[in-house]
């Protein structure tokens, strides 16, 4: 076997343990909401002992894009897959710590009652996770195309974030003495929110590594430069 066909099977290993680390991440943040929902403390626990994995798979990518980088001397197409690699692969580990948050969340509300906006929570973790499989996705196909279409789902999940944003505000001035179980509640929400944003930098990733152009996905500054 050739040098060359050595490192094309490193190259093809990373992209496999980026899709296991993804893998991670999607149960990690189900689990999170599944125990907010349930209340379950044990399974809180889990999630929140559980994200040493996903910190551990991550660092073991990084080592080994690094050891290729200093080993193979690769070509420039080469090493712009390995940077959208190690890119890719801290993004996901960042997701895996809003799935950690959440569980955090869950433990500090401890049993105190608390109404939950869980449906929107749910369809917010839903639509972030289609975000991730696509990009993902996308990214083993070297699908610039498919990248540029994702991040439009954020839209959706930007108007749910607003929505408990702004329903959870009106329940803390109702209520003040509810002010800090209320605000938990906005963390959450803000976790899920932020993954998605995660999800969009992927995607300019992919289309960077697969074009060699830059392109700002991210739209919600643009009232402010028209």
């Amino acid at each position: 076997m050739s040098t060359r066909d050595t490192f094309d099977r490193s190259l093809h290993q990373l992209q496999d343990e980026i899709l296991e680390l993804g893998n991670l991440v999607d149960e990690a943040i189900l689990d999170s909401i599944d125990a907010l929902n349930r209340r379950d403390h044990q399974a809180a626990k889990q999630t929140y002992l559980g994200d040493q994995k996903i910190n551990e798979k991550r660092y073991a990518i990084e080592n080994e894009c690094l050891t290729l980088i200093a080993t193979q001397q690769p070509m420039a197409r080469d090493l712009r897959l390995l940077a959208a690699v190690l890119e890719i692969n801290t993004e996901l580990e960042r997701m895996g710590d809003y799935a950690k948050g959440i569980a955090r969340i869950n433990l500090l509300l401890g049993d105190e009652p608390v109404e939950m906006p869980i449906a929107e929570l749910h369809r917010m973790a839903e639509l972030g996770l289609r975000m991730l499989h696509r990009a993902l996705s996308a990214f083993i196909a070297r699908d610039a195309a498919t990248a540029r279409k994702i991040p439009e789902d954020d839209e959706e999940i930007d108007a749910l974030y607003y929505k408990i944003f702004q329903d959870t505000m009106k329940r803390m001035i109702a209520d003040p003495e509810s002010l800090d179980r209320l605000n938990y509640l906005i963390w959450a929400a803000h976790n899920l929110e932020r993954m998605a944003d995660r999800v969009t930098n992927i995607c300019e990733r992919i289309i960077f590594v697969t074009t060699g152009q830059v392109q700002e996905l991210d739209q919600t500054d643009a009232e402010f430069v028209d």
